[in-house]
């Protein structure tokens, strides 16, 4: 495999894990995946309630939860370390600029566009800025908008198909369609951003998100334009992966069946695996409760059948009978838990299978 570039950032492997909340992915899966040469991500996402000892408020724990994983983090790795915060937090701000301040290698950000991202950078702040977008015409956007408010280019630009796990940026009709896939959208983007960047006399990586799972995936991904790959999904069932055992197991025991298009109460689809609180949620028997955390700016707290901060910090905590699993679309390929070294170690040799497979056919 290609290394990957991002500004001065080398990462030995073309490969980011996914920002993952709540806390799938803090220092833990984020140090291992580092470690072995790939971009580890911290999610932002409900650390004030993972850390809710930590501060009377919600917002100032979230703050000091971010601080500490991130010094975690950097106790356990020399490698590259970015965090994940969603522009639909109502504590973007907070994290964006805790992010900058504790050193983050790279800020991954999207639930919306971060248009105004490179307005936190401060005087000899080298944190990098990606945003996350899942068209070729947000990414133009985006790209032209930074530069005209800003005079700065993004570090690098993922953009994320529908077969992603979590929330999406896509319609209901969206996700099923040819016309929406990876396999379009990622070299439409891949053009208008090559476009930008020679206009501006830079280099923006394009990362291709959403359904990566093997190193067939990563390989294929690549043939399209991409400069790396983001997975989620595959670190999930891996030993360093921060969420509770049953969590993991979760994904080991779906069926492809088992992988559904959820409504959330934040007003977006989203992909998760079918569980006793999600055929609750359907049947009607969860009932809207006064909002406690004020986390998510789309959210709709009056009409909402639960709180989904509550529901996956249940979920990351193992409790799947108050919550669920977010997941992609391929997590019921799971099948065991293994190492991240393992893991990686995998991807390589699928990937280099490919490339001599492809060899074998010239």
């Amino acid at each position: 495999m290609k290394s990957l570039k991002i500004g001065d950032l080398t990462a030995r492997l073309p490969i980011i894990q996914g920002g993952m909340g709540v806390g799938i992915s803090l220092s833990g899966l984020a140090s291992a995946v580092a470690n072995e040469g790939g971009v580890g991500v911290i999610s932002s996402a409900g650390l004030g309630l993972i850390y809710k000892d930590k501060a009377k408020r919600v917002a100032e724990a979230a703050i000091e939860g971010l601080k500490e994983e991130l010094r975690k983090a950097r106790a356990k790795t020399e490698g590259i370390i970015g965090v994940n915060v969603m522009v639909a937090m109502t504590n973007f701000s907070d994290m964006v600029r805790t992010a900058i301040k504790e050193g983050a290698d790279i800020i991954f950000s999207g639930a919306g566009l971060p248009l105004n991202l490179p307005s936190f950078l401060t005087e000899g702040a080298k944190t990098k800025l990606a945003p996350i977008v899942s068209s070729a015409r947000a990414a133009k956007l985006l790209c032209e908008k930074w530069w005209q408010e800003y005079r700065y280019t993004p570090d690098a630009i993922v953009v994320e198909g529908p077969k992603a796990g979590g929330h999406l940026g896509y319609k209901n009709d969206q996700i099923f369609s040819e016309e929406y896939s990876l396999e379009k959208t990622l070299p439409e983007v891949v053009a208008v951003v090559n476009k930008f960047a020679e206009e501006h006399n830079c280099h923006i990586p394009v990362i291709a998100a959403g359904g990566v799972y093997t190193g067939e995936d990563i390989y294929n991904m690549m043939e399209l334009g991409a400069s790396g790959v983001q997975m989620g999904t595959r670190f999930v069932t891996t030993e360093e992966c921060d969420a509770d055992i049953a969590f993991k197991q979760a994904y080991i025991n779906a069926t492809e069946a088992d992988i559904e298009i959820i409504q959330s109460p934040v007003g977006m689809p989203g992909r998760a695996v079918r569980g006793t609180f999600l055929d609750s949620v359907k049947e009607g028997l969860k009932k809207p409760k006064q909002c406690a955390f004020n986390c998510i700016k789309t959210c709709d707290v009056v009409h909402s059948p639960y709180c989904i901060m509550l529901a996956l910090f249940n979920a990351f905590k193992g409790r799947l009978e108050h919550g669920y699993a977010f997941a992609g679309a391929n997590a019921w390929r799971a099948e065991k838990i293994e190492t991240v070294k393992n893991l990686m170690h995998t991807l390589s040799t699928e990937y280099d299978a490919m490339v001599e497979k492809i060899k074998a056919k010239l």
